[in-house]
């Protein structure tokens, strides 16, 4: 005599369980907000650029690295500053220093450690404009002539870098 049973209904049952769970993680997924990662193939766009870093204090003249890092956004886009944050790298190595926003009025009130200021028209109001340049100055000595400087603009709500630039301090 033969058997009439099938592994069927075993196999319906492992298979409509493992689709539920996935499904439900996610629908989880989707309800905390967390994104998937945009991948981005190929160079990052030097968008906003390093046009020269100053080693001269402002007001006495004197060399002591001021580290001063002016920026351009050399792009045709409009960027909202508020929705940006910067990275900065020397040597290819991460500098230890914290810039969540590139607005100049939300900076004020942030922790940015290794910065001391940021300003000019690309920072000054809620965009940052084709063409506006800024300022980064970062702590005293950060750079010295011969450093690379990477500067990497990162979209807050996104995490992609849109803008990555490499510059050789003169």
């Amino acid at each position: 005599m033969q058997r009439e049973d099938a592994g069927s209904d075993p196999i319906a049952t492992v298979l409509m369980v493992a689709i539920v769970i996935v499904l439900a993680v996610l629908i989880l997924v989707i309800c905390l907000g967390f994104r998937i990662p945009d991948f981005q193939f190929g160079p990052v766009p030097a968008v906003f650029v390093i046009t020269n870093v100053f080693h001269v204090d402002d007001y006495t003249g004197a060399m002591n690295y001021d580290s001063r890092l002016i920026v351009k956004n050399a792009g045709t886009t409009t960027f909202d500053n508020a929705g940006l944050r910067a990275a900065i790298s020397k040597n290819g190595k991460p500098l230890n220093c914290v810039i969540s926003t590139l607005n100049g009025h939300d900076f004020i009130s942030t922790v940015h450690h290794g910065v001391q200021w940021i300003g000019y028209a690309g920072v000054d109001g809620e965009t940052w404009l084709p063409g506006e340049m800024s300022a980064i100055d970062l702590t005293d000595g950060t750079f010295r002539p011969g450093d690379i400087a990477q500067l990497d603009i990162i979209d807050k709500t996104t995490g992609a870098v849109i803008s990555r630039h490499v510059y050789r301090v003169g």
